[in-house]
């Protein structure tokens, strides 16, 4: 699948705010990369869960459209567990496939640091959209 138009739409919105990078992508896995500043921290100096949502949530986003051949869906419900907090440096996203209905997928992320330390990890639904007549 051809990215290109995906990713130029995507960096001109909260994907490209936050930073991401999209390192590997097909049906069965999603890698998304970000490198940590000091924006994405809170106020005790670890990466913001806001930031840590965002990415798997993205992850499994971009996971439904590579499933999907370029159809994208929408989340419909997004459960996160933190597990260690992280810090600068690289994090790495995460995202597979659990179960697929006509309408629906639901999939499982989890966040690594460089040193392959999990953050957190969430499971998530997507709404697909109707086939078109």
């Amino acid at each position: 699948m051809d990215w290109t138009d995906i990713l130029n739409r995507n960096s001109k919105t909260f994907w490209g705010f936050l930073g991401m990078e999209l390192l590997h992508a097909d049906a069965a896995r999603v890698d998304l990369g970000l490198e940590v500043k000091e924006n994405h921290l809170n106020s005790m100096g670890i990466v913001h869960g806001g930031v840590l949502s965002s990415l798997m949530d993205q992850a499994m986003g971009i996971l439904v459209t590579a499933a999907k051949g370029g159809v994208e869906g929408v989340t419909t419900h997004l459960n996160v567990n933190f597990l260690s907090a992280m810090g600068t440096g690289k994090l790495i996203a995460s995202a597979y496939p659990v179960h697929e209905t006509f309408r629906t997928m639901t999939m499982r992320a989890e966040v690594r640091d460089e040193q392959g330390q999990l953050g957190c990890v969430a499971t998530s639904t997507f709404r697909l959209p109707k086939a078109k007549a």
